[in-house]
């Protein structure tokens, strides 16, 4: 089993050179760090065909079990990266980027104007995270210790089974 991602970052000006990537490369980093070969990069413009085309190459045609993105989340009228990503995933994954707004509240009341957005096309798992690289590790760790196992179930590499009796060996403590 091979847990492959693509990194994918939404910036004008990254795009045109103007800006130097932080967050894709932190995202790369911390993916890479539990256990994720990171098989594809991209920084592309804030448009949504470019955003839906390579989210749809990602996971189509590279086949990549997940797609990290990040930008595009805020309220400026160019972030259309959940809208992009809504008009391709087949079902929504909700509890992801709640888990990232919960973190981000948790550090700055601005966390409730992120607008991330995850879900599944096919086998492979699309997740927003937000544009800075402070923003982009502290979402991403919050919810990275269940990818893996999202992506098992989802791939059928695994059952869910499972889950409920790791729920069980830790005392079945729950939060939230």
């Amino acid at each position: 089993m091979k847990y492959t991602a693509a990194v994918i970052t939404m910036s004008d000006k990254g795009a045109q050179g103007l800006r130097k990537d932080t967050s894709g490369p932190a995202i790369c980093e911390m993916l890479r760090a539990d256990g994720w070969e990171i098989v594809y990069t991209a920084v592309i413009p804030d448009d949504l065909e470019t955003i839906q085309k390579e989210l749809i190459d990602c996971s189509d045609e590279r086949g990549v079990c997940l797609v990290a993105t990040t930008g595009g989340t805020g309220f400026s009228k160019r972030d259309v990266t959940p809208e992009a990503t809504r008009a391709v995933i087949e079902r929504e994954t909700p509890g992801i980027p709640e888990a990232m707004r919960a973190k981000s509240l948790q550090i700055t009341p601005r966390g409730c104007l992120s607008r991330e957005a995850a879900g599944i096309r096919g086998d492979t798992l699309i997740l927003n995270c937000p544009g800075s690289e402070k923003a982009a590790r502290e979402c991403l760790g919050a919810v990275l210790p269940a990818l893996r196992h999202g992506v098992e179930i989802l791939r059928g590499w695994s059952s869910d089974c499972g889950e409920h009796q790791h729920h069980h060996e830790m005392g079945g403590k729950h939060s939230g």
